[in-house]
């Protein structure tokens, strides 16, 4: 989900940030090779993307293309039904921040824009009512919301949801080793996840209404990363470190990911949080699907030993994780300046 960046801000704090021009590929199919001089190619790739750039595709993935075309048929079908059946599982319905269906304008990514002109569908880590987080009343964890008559869309997006979580692990091994950590350090840090999957869909908007007028207005994601998948419509833009737009268009057989703000902290901004947007600017429908991999509710988000010295202490004041996505997610859905605020963000030293 989007997080508290202003429109044309520059988040590197010093960070080795570079006027870019075009996104990395990483091929995560040389992964599968013994440990060598190939593996830490891709190791040393990846730390490049994360540390330069913000933002790189990832190809060989392991994700079925049959799963991920089903759970865009899925999404299509559930956006083009009536609206008083998809609110009946409006998001304000749930206790859990944020699930169900999210309509046209209730997003705000950037505080100085118009309201985001799309509609989505929320899902995260599914909880029992028996689950201890749940029980306490944790907002970030608990059911789903699912509409009603549409079992497959239940099963197809759930296991959509699950796919992203084992790729993200995966994700997070490396990106562990890109900061000299063990390649498990992440692992019991991230195993309960409140982050969450969320499809999207944007209308057609050739002609904007103003230049504040976006399919979701310029900000960087609040989680640790996020792993999208586009349809090839196209419309995602990043900004580089000289403020210019630059153009990420879909590739066949690969997800853009992107560093979020949450692990750009934890790497005391050695990795950036890179400010995106999004415009359709076709004539036809955009749709996307976005996972947003967030650390378990009660990790403390703090510089790793790795990512400071003397001559470059901790920029952040640790922070609970979840406690810091239940602020973002409040900001984004339920008012208080949309996310462009920065009132609730990590103080810094």
């Amino acid at each position: 989900m989007a997080s508290h960046q202003e429109s044309g801000a520059d988040n590197s704090q010093g960070a080795r940030r570079v006027p870019f021009s075009e996104m990395p590929v990483i091929d995560l199919a040389r992964l599968d090779c013994e440990p060598g001089p190939a593996f830490d190619d891709v190791v040393a790739a990846l730390k490049r993307a994360c540390e330069d750039v913000g933002f790189f595709y990832v190809c060989n993935h392991g994700v079925p293309e049959s799963l991920i075309e089903e759970t865009y048929r899925q999404g299509s079908k559930f956006f083009a039904l009536p609206e008083a059946i998809k609110s009946s599982v409006h998001y304000k319905r749930s206790p859990v921040i944020v699930r169900g269906y999210i309509p046209f304008g209730g997003t705000q990514a950037d505080a100085a824009a118009q309201r985001d002109f799309l509609e989505a569908f929320e899902l995260g880590l599914e909880l029992p009512d028996t689950d201890p987080d749940v029980i306490d009343g944790i907002e970030s964890y608990g059911p789903n919301l699912w509409p009603d008559d549409m079992p497959n869309f239940q099963l197809t997006v759930y296991a959509y949801y699950e796919a992203m979580r084992l790729l993200g692990q995966r994700l997070f091994r490396l990106f562990a080793l890109a900061l000299g950590l063990d390649a498990e350090y992440f692992a019991d840090k991230t195993n309960k996840p409140t982050g969450h999957t969320r499809l999207l869909h944007y209308p057609p908007q050739p002609e904007p209404a103003s230049e504040t007028s976006w399919g979701i207005g310029p900000h960087t994601d609040f989680e640790c990363f996020t792993i999208l998948a586009q349809d090839p419509t196209g419309g995602l833009q990043l900004q580089n470190a000289h403020g210019q737009w630059i153009e990420a268009p879909p590739m066949p057989g690969t997800f853009v990911v992107n560093i979020g703000d949450s692990i750009a902290r934890w790497s005391n901004d050695q990795f950036v949080s890179t400010p995106h947007r999004v415009i359709n600017r076709s004539t036809q429908d955009r749709y996307s699907i976005a996972h947003f991999y967030g650390a378990n509710y009660d990790v403390m988000v703090e510089c790793l030993e790795t990512c400071c010295d003397a001559r470059n202490p901790p920029r952040y004041e640790p922070f609970m994780a979840g406690k810091f996505a239940l602020e973002r997610d409040r900001l984004s859905y339920f008012g208080a300046g949309g996310l462009g605020t920065t009132q609730a963000s990590p103080r810094k030293r």
